[in-house]
């Protein structure tokens, strides 16, 4: 398949991987219609950093993945749909979980539906490697069993399932994308690299984060999106589930010393107990196999940990990205 002159609609194109990936789909001179969520702000997120050439050639469109009336909307004479948006962050998910379960697992269904209605040549899920929980083997591949270790990853299980079930009981061209622990510029601080970024950066001579011994299969996002390009290019992945890996792991204790290491090394650890999650919902291991994609596909990892550590420092220590960040603060 050629993305060049197909019209795509990426929902979740406010957020942090969405709007990379935006960024991705212009190289490949796609026409754009770009699904954020409505606020009487009229804040595009993420897209709304892009200088405005950029934004010229994107049609936003304001919604909620909630309403299935928005989305049959957005739908109209759509080739390729990238559906992103989701909620996220485990922490919120603990005490608001039928916002997870209204958006992921109900929101990808009126995207499903509606994609179906519209007859679209392909769509692409967004699953995440949180879905396989702690790693009973590894490396992780697709078949690895499902184990819902918090009420986010619980939903994205269950949007997976459908997704699954529409291609099976309907024939709709899906594909399950499983990014693993992406990273990068633009990322929300609820993530633990942006966590320790924004408080060196701030001043923090004490970093607080939760427990330092889970491993972590990290992804710099240019490659995750670029995975996401090259699953819609091939015509080998319908009914599938591919995971975007590096196959790689590090431990979070041995990410942030790196980070410390890089912005200032007299800075300390501190472990606090409300940053950590309860101990059975505590994802111990992640380390992706990138088997199937590069079989698969074209893809392969570009950007080294190093490298991507340094790319994302440096987008941080820009003073207009870094004040958006709240590093006093917990954020969930």
């Amino acid at each position: 398949m050629t993305l060049s002159g197909k019209k795509v609609l990426v929902t979740g194109a406010d957020g942090f991987i969405g709007s990379h990936l935006v960024e991705r789909l212009l190289e490949e001179n796609c026409e754009i219609r770009a699904f954020v969520y409505y606020n009487s702000f009229n804040n595009w997120g993420w897209l709304d950093s892009f200088e405005k050439e950029k934004q010229s050639e994107i049609e936003i469109f304001s919604g909620d993945i909630r309403d299935p009336n928005g989305i049959r909307v957005a739908m109209q004479n759509v080739d390729i749909v990238f559906h992103l948006g989701a909620l996220i962050a485990i922490p919120y998910s603990y005490h608001s979980p039928d916002n997870y379960i209204d958006t992921n697992i109900k929101g990808t269904l009126n995207v499903l539906q509606a994609a179906r209605d519209a007859k679209v040549q392909k769509i692409l899920t967004t699953s995440t490697s949180e879905v396989y929980g702690t790693a009973l083997y590894v490396p992780i591949d697709e078949k690895h069993p499902r184990q819902a270790q918090s009420p986010y990853s619980a939903t994205k299980i269950g949007a997976d399932s459908i997704a699954e079930s529409f291609y099976r009981s309907f024939d709709l061209p899906v594909t399950i994308v499983r990014p693993f622990n992406t990273y990068g510029p633009r990322q929300s601080a609820r993530a633990i690299i942006p966590t320790i970024i924004t408080q060196l950066l701030s001043g923090k001579t004490e970093i607080k984060l939760g427990a330092l011994h889970p491993t972590r299969d990290l992804l710099f996002v240019k490659d995750t999106a670029n995975g996401f390009v090259q699953i819609a290019l091939s015509d080998n992945v319908i009914g599938e589930e591919i995971n975007i890996a590096t196959q790689q792991e590090i431990s979070v204790k041995e990410l942030a010393e790196t980070i410390i290491k890089l912005i200032n090394p007299s800075a300390k650890i501190i472990v606090e107990d409300e940053r950590l999650r309860p101990a059975k919902s505590e994802v111990e291991r992640l380390l992706g196999s990138n088997e199937k994609i590069r079989r698969l596909t074209k893809w392969q990892p570009e950007v080294t940990l190093e490298k991507g550590i340094e790319k994302t420092i440096e987008w941080f220590s820009i003073k207009e990205n870094l004040s958006r960040y709240k590093a006093h603060i917990y954020n969930i």
